[in-house]
């Protein structure tokens, strides 16, 4: 048995998903009754569909499990209590050394079963973070049928994101026929936001002089660009005031100087990453802005090819990048509402900042062992 740095606890998480915590197991209570979500699970096996889902920053002291340098891994935690979760679980990082036999034993596989649970797993280790859009185009590129129930995306936000995307777009194309439920605009924003590569889109294709994979990632990676660049606008509002609040938040009752020396340095810790993080992104952003702007305005190909050949890693960073700064919001608001009084103790608050750290980089982290943390068996050393 052994206590994980940087994972809240599974009881604090229990009804909370967000860009780097995806919480199978509270949707799976949502949807106890819905026939749909049962009939198209996420994975086959009850045990893992059931579970819960990090992006995980890679710690120093966890390097050596893996054959390969990487910052960020997908970490799946399997609750050994449903009811209990305080009872922790069983923690597997995907594509870890020996990760194929662990995962076998915790969901007690058929082998058909894991060829597909592997399958979508390591899908949702290849993207950068949990958020709906993100996932549903993954998978539904991937032709993998899933319950909408997995993707807690309300309507008003579908029809927000497709606007958005639409507006961008339509730069590309010629609107004095907008109007036409046929025109060239509307053809071209449906082929690219239907998660599908197909014969809509090789105009395009030809004029990028892009084949095969490379078309393929770039197009999903320049949907992840729109998704983020509407993401930005939709969230970032929330960002400066959910920072005020963590700066000035005091927990209830009393404090060890541990954790007191811990609160102070954290929330800077915090503020700084943020602050870091979101330059980032807008860099990113104004590149695919510039690119994207000498697409429309010159007819310059090059630039934008160029840019879709490297968008895939740059999309990964970027989703690092903003899924941290997102899962600080969403989990936030998730424990304090805004406008609530929600009372808080130390060890609590510890552990949330704690956590909020863990989506940036390692020399970001405060030091261990101030933290009590959730009990789980990990199947590392098991």
């Amino acid at each position: 048995m052994i206590r994980e740095r940087g994972v809240l606890s599974l009881s604090t998480l229990a009804g909370a998903s967000t860009a780097r915590v995806l919480n199978l197991h509270h949707i799976g209570l949502d949807n106890a009754h819905n026939p749909e979500h049962w009939d198209k699970p996420l994975f086959v096996c009850p045990a893992i569909n059931n579970a819960f889902l990090f992006k995980h920053g890679l710690k120093s002291d966890e390097k050596y499990l893996f054959t390969s340098r990487r910052a960020v891994v997908t970490k799946l935690v399997v609750p050994f209590d449903r009811k209990d979760l305080l009872a922790g679980g069983q923690a597997i990082f995907v594509d870890q050394r020996g990760y194929a036999e662990t995962l076998r034993a915790a969901g007690n596989y058929s082998s058909e079963m894991f060829d597909r649970d592997d399958y979508v797993l390591r899908l949702l280790n290849a993207i950068p973070s949990f958020d709906p859009f993100l996932l549903r185009d993954r998978l539904l590129n991937d032709k993998i049928a899933v319950s909408p129930s997995y993707f807690a995306i309300s309507q008003g936000d579908q029809d927000r994101m497709h606007s958005f995307a639409s507006a961008e777009l339509a730069k590309l194309v010629s609107t004095t026929s907008a109007g036409d439920a046929d025109s060239p605009h509307k053809r071209l924003v449906s082929a690219m936001l239907s998660s599908e590569v197909g014969e809509t889109l090789e105009p395009l294709r030809a004029i990028l002089d892009l084949t095969g994979d490379d078309f393929r990632d770039g197009i999903f990676s320049w949907r992840g660009f729109l998704y983020y660049k509407w993401s930005m606008d939709n969230f970032w509002p929330d960002v400066m005031p959910v920072l005020r609040e963590i700066h000035e938040i005091q927990p209830q009752g009393s404090q060890t100087p541990d954790q007191q020396f811990f609160l102070t340095g954290v929330r800077k810790t915090i503020i700084a990453s943020v602050r870091d993080a979101g330059h980032e992104v807008n860099k990113a952003l104004s590149r695919y802005n510039y690119v994207f702007g000498e697409l429309v305005a010159n007819q310059s190909a090059k630039h934008f090819r160029d840019f879709l050949l490297s968008a895939p890693l740059m999309f990964l960073e970027l989703g690092e990048q903003l899924g941290a700064i997102s899962h600080i919001v969403s989990f936030w608001r998730y424990r304090f509402p805004t406008g609530s009084q929600c009372a808080v103790d130390a060890a609590e608050l510890v552990a949330i900042l704690q956590d909020f750290t863990t989506g940036f980089s390692e020399k970001m982290q405060p030091r261990p062992g101030i933290v009590k943390q959730p009990t789980v068996i990990d199947a590392r050393r098991a």
